[in-house]
């Protein structure tokens, strides 16, 4: 026979779990296309007879029609030839063909469709795991590579003959949907009491909507961990979930059952609207409308705040409960004790919080990936990621250099690590404090996790500069252990090149990164930096002027110490109230540990500038939580305060900040409210950026400028420098799909190593 030529299309991007195969199979159906469709490691394949303008007109339906939770990064066209002819169109098994892998996608929020057969389907009748491609558990439920059901933690549920048909069934929308499930084959809902097992969904219903109606708090396991669950119009509940998760004062988020109901509670612009509704339900940070007198939220939900942190249900259950309840918003919190990664399996549940809820929701559905649920922030109408997890990991960065082989260990706080494959980034889920020993237990595991599923085979090692995190140690551990090289970055560099690897930025950029600490080169604690730096390098051209900080780590618990400190180091005097509240002797025992230097390392941060003011202002003195002054010291704000301080700035390399201790010294003595001054801080600080800005690109030959590191989630400063430069021809470069804050670090770590392996320095 003849020989045929055959068209191979490789596609790559997020095409795995997102219904892309049974789309191909029905596009190729209606275009009389013959050939065959399968999933890879590293893609989904197309083998087919195709003309010239019938692949053209293929490709470029694919690229236009394609599932919506799907994208698509690369089309690689071949030409083979074979002795046989395709008779029809099929989608044939997985395989595995090299170490190059797919991506891998997030868990999805159920989709409409879905809801809608849970009314009419007699298999699916309010069954509380539907799914189909378009929707449903993805990421926290995958332990290997092709995504396919016997890979994931549903290889334990066989399918039932109808979902197995419909599995099979090419014009259904069920076509190869992995979880595919009903209430005769799937994973249930089971609930323990006293000694008896419940799993009819009907009754755990009714009875978890009792108790939140009633002020208890409930757990639940969701899609990627346990949550706690109350009424958040409820006082005496969020009081009592207060008590289980032994959090003071922390803001707690809330489930709202729709958009018309978060209209109700906070303000909402068409970008937040948008991110709230989309598939990847974060959670979303919003300004809460106070004056509400119809159905008011607890006021112990958020004290001091004026943000409001809302998210849209995304599993059927919810739907369920807010169906029989009459409140329109429930706490929905990590279901966690204090400062422990969120629980996910139904022995640890018990363990943890028996004793301390009303009713534990199991269902026996294993998450093998434990995901917390994602926040963000709209600043300038442009999302900022704050936390990446469920919703969005493990959808990879796309770099523009080689990255193979690259494993970015993160930061120690808010921790996150990287790998490097091929092309793409592959960042981890949330992981959290490492100095908690259960963090760093799931930070070591998910190490191991990723690597085994994304097939990674480490070349290169990165951590940050400082010997003593967690995550340094464990790269030095690995690096020794398996003889690879291991490269230290400077803190706040990777913080800048996180920014400038999301925007794809090459050249050298001006650099300005704010936050709480990082070890500058010095040996110091740095903080508030304007860099002048590209992927490699970077110099340090200004910064905020280094003050004691007395008690080192202890002055970010404490932030009357920086208040103390700046004053002591700009020979100001103290206001009395201040003194009355701190007392005389505390006072003069941090001024004798400065005086004689003891455990007093010196610091540009910019974190502890922020800590300062707000102990000054009498807002916070002791924080309960991380950066919980800074945060109280934005809340406070007064809105409608436009002034700043004046202020003049030389061309030295350290900004002073004894204008601003003196201004707002006055202002205190002048009976300003504290809200005010606040506001005038805040409108100063952004100020002054934007002047040494200008000031250090008049000097050098730059055109762009990133801001990063985590004061910048501070909302009001990051929305007043981007109006600030809207109004210029000068660039600013927001963090957007990377978090400014710690998170981010691993991002910018991996694309430091990237640019000096590619460049051999």
């Amino acid at each position: 026979m003849e020989k045929v030529k055959i068209t191979v299309i490789h596609i790559q991007g997020l095409v795995q779990g997102v219904g892309f195969r049974p789309f191909i199979y029905r596009l190729a159906t209606e275009m009389q296309i013959k050939g065959e469709v399968d999933n890879r490691n590293d893609g989904v394949c197309i083998r087919a007879c195709l003309d010239g303008g019938q692949k053209d007109l293929f490709i470029n339906r694919i690229l236009k029609e394609h599932p919506p939770v799907a994208s698509v990064h690369r089309i690689i066209e071949e030409e083979e030839e074979a002795d046989f002819l395709f008779t029809d169109f099929r989608i044939v098994p997985s395989h595995s063909v090299s170490d190059e892998v797919t991506q891998v996608s997030p868990d999805i929020a159920v989709c409409p469709e879905c809801m809608k057969d849970r009314e009419e389907q007699p298999a699916r009748i309010q069954y509380p795991f539907v799914n189909c491609t378009c929707c449903g558990p993805r990421f926290s439920i995958i332990q290997d590579l092709p995504y396919d059901r016997r890979q994931t933690t549903m290889s334990v549920f066989p399918m039932c003959p109808d979902c197995s048909k419909e599995y099979q069934d090419v014009a259904n929308r069920r076509f190869h949907a992995q979880p595919v499930a009903c209430n005769h084959c799937g994973p249930t809902y089971y609930a323990s009491y006293q000694g008896e097992v419940c799993t009819d969904y009907a009754l755990l219903l009714e009875s978890t909507s009792r108790l939140i109606a009633g002020g208890h708090v409930i757990a639940a396991k969701g899609i990627g961990g346990y949550h706690l669950v109350c009424d958040a119009l409820n006082e005496q509940a969020v009081r009592r979930l207060r008590e289980i998760k032994q959090r003071d004062n922390k803001p707690f988020a809330v489930m709202i059952r729709d958009l018309d109901a978060v209209k109700m509670y906070a303000e909402v612009n068409p970008v937040e609207e948008a991110c709230l509704s989309s598939w990847r339900r974060p959670i979303v940070l919003l300004r809460q409308r106070k004056d509400l007198e119809k159905m008011p939220l607890a006021e112990s939900l958020n004290p001091g705040m004026r943000t409001l942190g809302c998210m849209l249900p995304y599993m059927p259950v919810h739907y369920d409960w807010f169906a029989r309840l009459n409140t329109p918003a429930l706490v929905m919190t990590s279901g966690n004790l204090s400062e422990v990664p969120i629980v996910i399996a139904p022995d640890e549940a018990e363990r943890q919080l028996k004793d301390k809820v009303s009713f534990i929701l199991h269902h026996n559905r294993d998450i093998y990936n434990r995901v917390d649920d994602s926040v963000l922030q709209v600043c300038g109408m442009q999302p900022c990621l704050i936390r990446r997890s469920r919703g969005y990991v493990p959808e990879p960065f796309f770099a523009d250099t080689p990255v193979e082989g690259i494993w970015a260990f993160g930061a120690e706080k808010v921790n996150t690590f990287a790998l490097g494959k091929g092309e793409t980034v592959l960042q981890s889920q949330y992981i959290g404090d490492l100095k908690n020993w259960e963090t760093y237990h799931f930070y070591t595991e998910s190490l191991e996790r990723f690597q085994r599923l994304f097939r990674f085979v480490p070349g290169q090692l990165v951590c940050d500069l400082h010997p003593d995190y967690l995550s340094s140690r464990e790269a030095e551990r690995i690096a020794k252990e398996n003889k690879l090289p291991l490269l230290k970055v400077q803190h706040h560099h990777a913080h800048a090149v996180a920014c400038m690897l999301e925007y794809g930025l090459q050249e050298p950029v001006l650099a300005v990164v704010m936050d709480g600490t990082g070890l500058g080169d010095d040996g110091t604690v740095w903080g508030g930096e304007f860099f002048l730096c590209d992927r490699m390098r970077y110099t340090r051209l200004s910064y905020i002027e280094p003050v004691p900080l007395p008690g080192g780590d202890k002055a970010s618990v404490e932030p009357w110490r920086m208040a103390v400190a700046y004053l002591w180091h700009y020979g100001l005097s103290l206001p009395d109230c201040f003194v009355e509240r701190i007392g005389k002797e505390k006072i003069q025992m941090l001024r004798q540990m400065m005086e004689k230097k003891i455990n007093t390392p010196y610091t540009s941060s910019a974190g502890r500038l922020f800590d300062a003011v707000a102990s000054l202002l009498g807002i916070c003195d002791v924080a309960t939580r991380q950066a919980e002054a800074p945060i109280l010291l934005e809340q406070a704000i007064t809105e409608g305060e436009w002034k700043s301080y004046p202020f003049t700035l030389d061309d030295g390399e350290a900004v002073n900040m004894r204008f601003m201790f003196e201004k707002i010294l006055h202002d205190m003595a002048s009976g300003i409210p504290p809200g005010i001054i606040s506001a005038r801080f805040h409108h100063t600080l952004a100020a002054l950026c934007k002047e040494k800005i200008f000031q250090l690109l008049q000097k050098n030959d730059v055109t762009k400028v990133v801001v990063s590191g985590g004061c910048f989630q501070n909302k009001f400063l990051t929305e007043s420098l981007q109006k600030m430069f809207s109004e210029t021809d000068v660039t600013l470069y927001v963090p957007s799909a990377v978090p400014c804050n710690d998170s981010g670090i691993a991002v910018g770590q991996l694309a430091i190593a990237a640019s000096r392996m590619f460049n051999n320095t």
